[in-house]
């Protein structure tokens, strides 16, 4: 399977919501995985599964609040997107009563 190192800033809707379903309260000690990266620094993550990949999450101190916050951030972008209104055309009855109601008061 393959791995890929990421910051959560860059995680797609996906996986950003896999991430909280994974650690909905939160990351504990016994969920960080330490490792060297090729420079020879000492990298903290988390681990989220999707089907054809892991990925190692990175571990930053913004990390918490955004796990913490997500489903608040989810509520405000739902939020700000526009909704659709339904609109239905007046059947040919109505159109027709309102036309001659329209021509009786012309009449008067």
């Amino acid at each position: 399977m393959l791995r890929k190192l990421v910051d959560y800033k860059k995680l797609s809707h996906e996986v950003a919501t896999s991430l909280i379903d994974t650690y909905p309260y939160g990351y504990g000690d016994e969920d960080i995985i330490m490792f060297k990266n090729a420079h020879g620094e000492i990298i903290e993550a988390v681990e989220v599964k999707t089907e054809d990949c892991i990925y190692l999450v990175k571990i930053s101190k913004s990390l918490a609040n955004f796990i913490s916050n997500f489903e608040d951030n989810m509520e405000k972008e739902l939020e700000d997107q526009p909704e659709t209104i339904e609109f239905t055309a007046p059947s040919d009855e109505l159109e027709l009563e309102f036309n001659q109601e329209e021509e009786e008061a012309q009449l008067d």
